[in-house]
């Protein structure tokens, strides 16, 4: 006898993919009670299944909902302070970013892509044409939920900070850590390794005739920025020992 091959759950035709809307609250309360050690509150729930600022997508199974993300978008200056710096200074205030609220999926339907799977719809959300200006997507998480941070360091995210007593999870403060995926040329600020990796880039995509000129005119715009410094440190000196 041959059994019919396994289809994975991802790819079954039972597993559809929807918005959440107000009929969903009571099976999402249920799921986030059971899935996360956080209480939310009950406009939370009211929120995220009714107001479209929220980007809330259900993974459903025979028309049961085994998984969900919710996330939205805000201003860079909107943010709490430990999470202003996400993005390099160069970025304005206004600049948009997206912020992970939840992701879960049911426990008997884990490790399926299912997770992934939301995950990677968010992501094509953000970075088609119609958000070219949202520059990052971040979520915060427990340092003690190793299963959460490898899955999202899995998939391109990086840590930023660490956020001591962040949590409040049944009377007790719990340490968290800001993870970030940069979009549509979102990045850090940069340290010096950062731009001598770009430069070598850059060189390496030019002809040896290109890259020579375009060292000297690094060179030369370098020179005419620092030669009214040196003339006036200079001035200085010289008016100091006159």
């Amino acid at each position: 006898n041959h059994q019919a091959p396994c289809v994975p759950l991802v790819n079954s035709m039972d597993l559809q993919l929807r918005f959440l809307s107000p009929q969903d609250i009571e099976d999402v309360r249920l799921l986030c009670r059971s899935w996360f050690p956080i209480d939310y509150p009950d406009t939370w729930y009211q929120e995220i299944t009714s107001n479209p600022r929220f980007y809330s997508l259900a993974a459903t199974l025979k028309g049961r909902i085994i998984g969900l993300i919710v996330a939205e978008t805000k201003e860079l200056g909107h943010l709490a302070k430990e999470d202003r710096t996400i993005l390099a200074s160069c970025f304005r205030k206004g600049t948009k970013v997206g912020y992970i609220l939840s992701l879960g999926v049911c426990e008997v339907h884990r490790k399926q892509g299912i997770a992934s799977l939301l995950l990677e719809n968010l992501i094509s959300h953000l970075t088609s044409d119609a958000f070219t200006g949202v520059k990052a997507l971040y979520l915060h998480v427990l340092t003690t939920n190793t299963q959460a941070i490898t899955f999202y360091e899995h998939r391109g995210f990086i840590a930023h900070s660490f956020l001591p007593y962040y949590y409040a999870i049944k009377g007790k403060r719990k340490d968290g850590f800001t993870y970030v995926l940069y979009l549509n040329g979102g990045h850090p600020t940069w340290g010096v390794l950062d731009y001598a990796k770009t430069c070598a880039l850059i060189l390496c995509s030019l002809s040896p005739h290109r890259a020579i000129s375009y060292l000297w005119r690094k060179l030369a715009i370098g020179w005419q920025s620092t030669l009214p410094k040196l003339r006036r440190a200079a001035h200085n000196s010289a008016s100091i020992f006159s």
